[in-house]
């Protein structure tokens, strides 16, 4: 099979990892693929924050947490399988949001392209941590940290600045097995 639909295809959302840190140079390589991503008008209207230290994953935890249990709350009546799934492992979890991953990456971004940019940078950053064998998982929850002095500060945020990550990186515990993928919908003209 071509290399890059077989990284396309077995590329999983990862949630458990080991407590090994990786390597700068592979995080340099990682950030690369993203910065290589398309973008509109080759704006590349993106930059990365890589968070590896453990004290300032705690916050960002912290900050995280309360935002997303006012998420789920909502989700209760409109799915109740899924809110008690996703409870049952936010209590089972120490770091259910970033997953305890040695490395947390921010994809930031601003401008009228961003939207349209910066997530084509997110999954090159995912396809590019799978090629070197590392488990990844975008957390949307995770970019529930903006009403936090502390971590606008951190991550430099300005005012116009969104968070297209973070996407959580390390070397996987558990490596899932494929969900069940409907098939496209298709139309040809």
């Amino acid at each position: 099979m071509n290399p890059v639909l077989d990284a396309i295809k077995m590329r999983r959302s990862v949630r458990s990892y080991e407590s090994k840190s990786v390597a700068k140079d592979i995080i340099d390589k990682i950030i690369e693929a993203g910065n290589q991503a398309p973008s509109a008008m080759n704006s590349q209207p993106w930059r990365f924050v890589v968070v590896k230290d453990t004290a300032v994953k705690k916050k960002l935890l912290k900050a995280a947490l309360p935002n997303a249990a006012k998420i789920l709350e909502g989700v209760k009546d409109i799915d109740p399988e899924r809110y008690e799934s996703i409870k049952k492992r936010y209590s089972e979890l120490e770091d259910p949001i970033y997953y305890s991953a040695p490395v947390v990456i921010f994809v930031i971004g601003a401008g009228r392209y961003a939207d349209h940019s910066c997530p084509l940078a997110c999954e090159n950053i995912m396809l590019a941590a799978h090629s070197l064998g590392l488990g990844s998982c975008w957390v949307g929850f995770g970019s529930m940290v903006t009403d936090d002095a502390e971590i606008i500060k951190l991550l430099e945020l300005r005012e116009d600045d969104k968070i297209f990550g973070p996407i959580v990186i390390g070397y996987p515990k558990v490596y899932p097995d494929p969900p069940k993928k409907k098939s496209p919908v298709l139309k040809w003209v």
